[in-house]
């Protein structure tokens, strides 16, 4: 079944109602007088909230106060100068802290955790891991009020018919009496409590483990490893298989093939030579793929239907490499074998938007030059690499951006 996941980049969409009620009244990009503007949304929204069965009493005491928050702005349009290396994210996403406060959490919370884990099949490390990646295990789930966070990004602009669809499932939450709208605290981009879900997905995914009548993944640890357990499960969760393993490669191997879209049995791989890192037999898994996050110089894995499960929470290589490893140690494996390749810098958004403009410039697809690397870029890196007789990984250096833009 098709979910939605917790934490998503929300689409551009075209104008609603709502949005030319907003654009009526001046957004942040106007120069009319912000708070003056989000007041006149609030009110033109407050329409649409009752009209979509949101009680009068939610959309007058929490809609109604909704407060205009300009970080929340800031935040949405920061830009990072410069991309995070892999080896980068991973040291900070399993670090010995955080490996540590995962044991101790495990331990603390053993029978929660394993009700969880028997109940929808999931390991209790990886339920635990997700808390440590998304929250640091509850110590830093936002401060944000959900419903100001969420009416601002409604009103500003960028976002706002996705916005306007998840603050009306926040109100929906207060209406069903999970949560007071005071205690709905999160991000500033509207993802919850423990383990970050959105209130579309709570709505979906949430779980009152404890018994007590509300879905509270702000302060009850039962709901929250329950409801992070029950959304993975219907995710497509597989009960006793592996999410992979790290793998060596063949030196003949074809890294373009290096792609979680490259799918085939773990005896296939094995037939074409890849092997355990420790050289032990691969898992069975029946849809695997071969990712090497740093390219061919990396580390490299073999990876099946359970990490696309966490791909789903979060649509990042790297982020459901950190659950898989954080887990991994958690429960008292240890680390990744393989070097990485430190020596490399990474790029800066600017240099990926010149390596993106030059890639295009010479017949290699790219598509929209954004400065972030994604599947069209790295498609038209590897066929550039493989035109000049290189490993086709297609992982940007300065030395291929280098190359591209140098002067013939």
């Amino acid at each position: 079944m098709k979910t939605p996941p917790p934490v998503s980049a929300p689409p551009a969409t075209t104008s609603t109602p709502a949005q030319d009620a907003a654009a009526s009244t001046g957004s942040p990009t106007s120069g009319v007088d912000h708070a003056t503007g989000f007041a006149a949304w609030r009110d033109a929204f407050s329409a649409q909230a009752l009209q979509a069965g949101i009680q009068p009493r939610t959309v007058r005491e929490v809609l109604g106060q909704a407060q205009w928050q300009p970080r929340v702005v800031e935040l949405d349009r920061a830009q990072p100068e410069f991309t995070r290396t892999p080896w980068a994210y991973l040291d900070s996403a399993a670090s010995p802290q955080r490996i540590a406060q995962g044991q101790a959490k495990l331990a603390e919370h053993s029978a929660t955790l394993e009700a969880a884990a028997a109940r929808y099949g999931v390991p209790a490390t990886v339920i635990t891991a997700i808390w440590g990646m998304e929250s640091n295990y509850g110590s830093n789930f936002g401060t944000f009020r959900t419903v100001d966070a969420l009416s601002t990004l409604a009103y500003e602009g960028r976002r706002r018919a996705w916005a306007q669809a998840e603050l009306l499932s926040a109100l929906r939450i207060v209406d069903q009496g999970d949560i007071a709208a005071n205690r709905m605290l999160g991000s500033w981009a509207g993802a919850m409590g423990h383990t970050q879900f959105l209130p579309s997905v709570f709505l979906a995914y949430a779980v009152d483990a404890d018994g007590d009548g509300h879905r509270d993944i702000w302060g009850s640890i039962p709901d929250v490893t329950a409801s992070t357990a029950h959304f993975l499960a219907r995710s497509g969760w597989q009960a006793g298989e592996p999410w992979g393993v790290e793998v060596q490669l063949p030196a003949s191997f074809d890294h373009a093939r290096a792609d979680p879209s490259v799918r085939q049995t773990t005896a296939q791989w094995d037939a074409e030579g890849v092997r355990g890192i420790d050289g032990q037999a691969l898992p069975t898994l029946a849809s695997a793929s071969i990712v090497t996050p740093a390219g061919a110089r990396g580390p490299a894995f073999l990876v099946g239907g359970n990490f696309r499960v966490i791909l789903r929470y979060n649509n990042s290589v790297n982020y459901a490499l950190g659950v898989a490893l954080l887990a991994r140690q958690i429960g008292g494996g240890g680390p990744v074998v393989a070097a990485w390749p430190r020596d490399l810098a990474p790029l800066s958004r600017q240099q990926l938007q010149e390596l993106q403009e030059a890639l295009n410039r010479k017949g290699f697809a790219a598509g929209t030059p954004d400065g972030v690397m994604g599947p069209a870029t790295r498609a038209g890196l590897r066929g550039y690499q493989r035109s000049i007789g290189v490993v086709a990984d297609g992982y940007p250096t300065v030395e291929l951006l280098e190359r591209l833009t140098a002067r013939q």
